[in-house]
């Protein structure tokens, strides 16, 4: 999927239309404090094995692109619903 790098759409702080810069969501590091991973390291430490089974089956034939919306008017940013695309780039 090729999309614009930028875009006239609905900015909710402005109410209203204005043009706006589109820029992918990359993944931050998952925090080591989080409860989740706290109990996963605590089962997987020392001669245990792997808590859950591992997953089966195929892969999905699509990966989750998320895109967030910055106006150019008043700077602020906002994320709409994400899109499934297998290539996604920025037209030029």
């Amino acid at each position: 999927m090729i999309r614009p790098s930028t875009v006239m759409t609905y900015c909710p702080s402005c109410e209203k239309h204005t043009p706006h810069t589109i820029e992918k969501v990359k993944k931050k590091k998952a925090s080591e404090l989080k409860q989740g991973q706290r109990r996963f390291r605590r089962v997987t430490a020392g001669y245990r094995g792997y808590p859950r089974p591992k997953p089966e089956g195929r892969e999905k034939p699509t990966k989750r692109v998320y895109l967030r919306y910055r106006c150019q008017e008043c700077g602020k940013a906002h994320q709409k619903k994400c899109i499934r695309a297998k290539k996604f780039e920025f037209k030029r």
